[in-house]
């Protein structure tokens, strides 16, 4: 039962830790843009001349 005490504070710490760095990636702009990367995947860039 103490284990309790240890397992409390780490899942606490675990917990803001994560959404720390959920509140950082979106203010770096992580998701400004979502729709980008699946169109720029369609685009074909194999351009060059045989």
């Amino acid at each position: 039962m103490t284990i309790i005490v240890y397992l409390i504070p780490v899942a606490l710490v675990l917990g803001l830790l994560g959404l720390g760095a959920f509140i950082w990636s979106i203010r770096s702009g992580q998701f400004d843009d979502m729709q980008g990367p699946a169109y720029r995947i369609l685009d074909d860039d194999d351009d060059t001349p045989a």
